[in-house]
């Protein structure tokens, strides 16, 4: 019986599809993760890093984020739970 070839390669994927895709942050968010597109990965990645870096998780309840001058523009209040905190940086991306 004679070898079957190798299967031919998979054709790469889309870049910059679904969530890998560059989206616009508003001025309001550009102002914690910069005005450049940046995939949604890695702006709530920005995000945690700001969070971190600014002690801004409720020390008593981790999965709140207490909103600083910068954050509470793209919150709309004064905290957000960490499950909140997607819906309200979807509105602020493009």
């Amino acid at each position: 019986m004679a070898k079957k070839d190798a299967p031919a390669a998979k054709p790469a994927a889309k870049a910059n599809t679904g969530f890998s895709r560059p989206l616009q942050p508003s001025k309001e968010l550009a102002a914690v993760v910069g005005s450049d597109p940046l995939p949604r990965s890695e702006v709530v990645s920005k995000m945690w890093d700001y969070i971190k870096k600014n002690k801004l998780q409720n020390p008593e309840n981790k999965r709140e984020i207490l909103a600083d001058a910068k954050l509470k523009p793209v919150f709309g209040k004064d905290k957000v739970t960490m499950f909140e905190m997607n819906s309200h940086l979807a509105k602020h991306l493009k």
